[in-house]
């Protein structure tokens, strides 16, 4: 039997890989059923969810997944906006040729994505960059804070991105990763500004409806 926390992760990556798509409903009996325990046990996740806002729960209604209102999106967007070019200096003083390495492989994985026109994992890859990003700064603190709001823009983009949102339209990484191995940390910051500023511009507020999903099938692919 899987534990809560594996559950959890499965949930958590069907949301930001768009295969439960904002405003889809997460009935307990059927994820319970997928998932093999109780309603107890899936409601416990539900909440967990909840409270880290990827999930609404409403009375009398049940849980769907959150579909970020636009005064959301700009502020989660807002935020990234105005922290992560303030975590690039101590970046700079921790970079090494194996972070170098390791990312330049992550933006290979990207551009392979983008070529295949895969936008669940274009935006799963994204977030992973900037929050790996993120936590080189050993400011754990941002970078967990920095890792949550990750996954909330993961969240607007499956809600309201396109292509352009996590393409080399907003700026290609590897062009970032190219000033951190220069140690030009002032051009890296503006880099990224820039870059966050294009993804909050490439957004549109027109949702699609939801398709049926079937939950036992999703998540024994999974």
């Amino acid at each position: 039997m899987l534990k809560d926390e594996q559950i959890y992760q499965k949930l958590l990556k069907a949301i930001v890989e768009h295969k439960l798509p904002p405003g889809e409903r997460l009935p307990e009996d059927k994820l319970a059923e997928a998932f093999g325990i109780s309603r107890t046990g899936i409601r416990k996740v539900i909440q967990r969810l909840a409270l880290e806002r990827f999930v609404i729960v409403e009375a009398n209604k049940g849980a769907h997944v959150n579909r970020p209102s636009r005064q959301e999106a700009e502020e989660v967007l807002n935020s990234r906006i105005l922290l992560e070019p303030q975590l690039i200096p101590d970046i700079v003083n921790n970079w090494t040729a194996k972070h170098a390495k390791h990312f330049y492989a992550m933006v290979d994985e990207e551009n392979h994505a983008d070529e295949q026109g895969w936008l669940s994992q274009s935006i799963q890859l994204t977030a992973q960059f900037h929050y790996e990003l993120a936590a080189i700064s050993n400011n754990s603190i941002l970078a967990e804070f920095v890792e949550q709001l990750c996954y909330r823009s993961s969240l607007v983009l499956a809600a309201y991105g396109s292509r352009k949102s996590v393409s080399c339209d907003s700026g290609d990484h590897a062009e970032l990763l190219a000033l951190l191995d220069a140690r030009e940390t002032a051009q890296a910051q503006q880099w990224m500004e820039h870059h966050l500023i294009k993804v909050k511009q490439s957004i549109s507020l027109d949702g699609n409806d939801c398709a049926q999903i079937d939950f036992q099938r999703l998540f024994s692919e999974m």
